[in-house]
């Protein structure tokens, strides 16, 4: 009868070191998202930040050498012949502003690229038609769709698709973890079409963020998603119920912060902007831009950052499969062996085949906590 109350101090202490070690997720989480997020976003300051002044004569020379020695690197400043040259720079992304000086000055915008970017530099070209006296008049050359006035839209589209891929990659490795790989594979690529149906959903009837193109967002939006339950199928055979964490460090501190939604590379420190050559987030907020807003101009570069990224998926998945299948021929050659030792104790006694059944029930039981536990890491999504 003694039993119970001492037993009831231990459960205790074993369910506090059961809390307290899952508290290293959380904190590495708070950790990490504080190191990106503010890493890549607390100071934003322009460096060759590229912009053009419009003229050919001696005037417009030295204004674009002015700007340039004082900018002390933040810009990269170019002249251009005319405002059809400028206008085609910026339609490009070749530039992100074209000041025209004289009595009237305009400067040239293209909010579609960035609407930080093109705050930054009316802000540089105020203060330059200030020094001359004149108000400055500002002509936007791409905008945003009605429903995006911040141009911002597409960048929590990304948020939003990104956490449907990664959260349901946690529900396929966790709940479904006794599927044949191949079938969790097939639920990714499945959930992938779910996520980016609801992604365009969000992004046409829903809030307007675009007003055409939907088709082509819609693909994109298949692809990355796909590359990211497929990575995270694979990647979740080695890490098990770390892969959650592993998820948000590729596909939310190094991919939100890369993608260049908020504000350009050219606005952010040098880690983070070159992350944003390669990293799939910034393929597909800049495929979405160049698709809906420029003509498909580069669209061809960002969409092989995405198809690239998916095809680490496949080889991940062909390496999951591999080292699964080590895993079970493992198992069966254990399970013989300890089949024969039980067999030989089983002619002794009982003991051996109670033993076995035990240790069996144990490990059914902590196979069922390990995916009791990675579900609820979700949370940290």
């Amino acid at each position: 009868m003694s039993a119970g109350p001492s037993a009831a101090p231990g459960s205790t202490a074993a369910a506090l070191r059961h809390v307290l070690g899952h508290f290293v997720t959380p904190l590495l989480m708070c950790i990490g998202m504080g190191l990106a997020y503010l890493g890549a976003f607390h100071a934003p300051e322009p460096h060759d930040l590229r912009v053009d002044v419009v003229g050919s004569g001696p005037s417009a020379q030295v204004l674009a050498q002015t700007l340039q020695d004082k900018s002390d690197g933040a810009l990269s400043v170019r002249t251009v012949p005319d405002r059809a040259a400028a206008v085609d720079r910026l339609k490009t992304q070749a530039s992100y502003g074209a000041y025209l000086p004289g009595k009237h000055p305009e400067l040239l915008v293209a909010s579609a690229s960035s609407d930080t970017t093109a705050t930054v530099v009316e802000k540089v070209f105020t203060k330059v038609a200030a020094g001359q006296g004149d108000p400055l008049k500002v002509t936007d050359t791409a905008p945003t769709a009605d429903g995006d006035p911040t141009g911002q839209g597409i960048f929590f589209l990304l948020v939003a698709v990104s956490i449907g891929s990664y959260a349901s990659v946690a529900v396929i490795g966790g709940a479904g973890a006794v599927l044949a790989l191949r079938i969790r594979a097939a639920l990714a690529v499945a959930a992938s079409l779910v996520v980016s149906v609801i992604g365009v959903a969000f992004a046409g009837p829903v809030f307007g963020l675009v007003d055409h193109g939907l088709g082509g967002l819609w693909a994109m939006a298949w692809l990355y998603s796909a590359g990211i339950l497929l990575i995270g199928v694979g990647l979740h055979t080695f890490l098990k119920r770390w892969t959650t964490l592993g998820l948000m460090v590729l596909f939310v501190m190094l991919n939100f912060t890369s993608s260049g939604g908020i504000f350009r590379p050219e606005l952010q420190p040098g880690f983070f902007a070159s992350l944003h050559s390669f990293w799939n987030g910034a393929g597909f907020v800049e495929g979405v831009r160049s698709h809906v807003y420029f003509g498909g101009h580069a669209l061809g570069g960002h969409v092989l950052v995405l198809a690239l990224w998916f095809v680490v998926g496949l080889a991940l998945i062909g390496l999951a499969g591999l080292a699964e299948s080590k895993r079970r021929k493992a198992a069966v050659e254990t399970a013989a062996v300890t089949g024969a030792v039980a067999g030989s104790a089983g002619a002794g006694g009982a003991h051996g085949p109670k033993h076995a059944a035990g240790a069996g029930a144990r490990t059914g039981a902590g196979d069922a906590e390990e995916i009791e536990e990675e579900l609820e890491e979700t949370v940290g999504v």
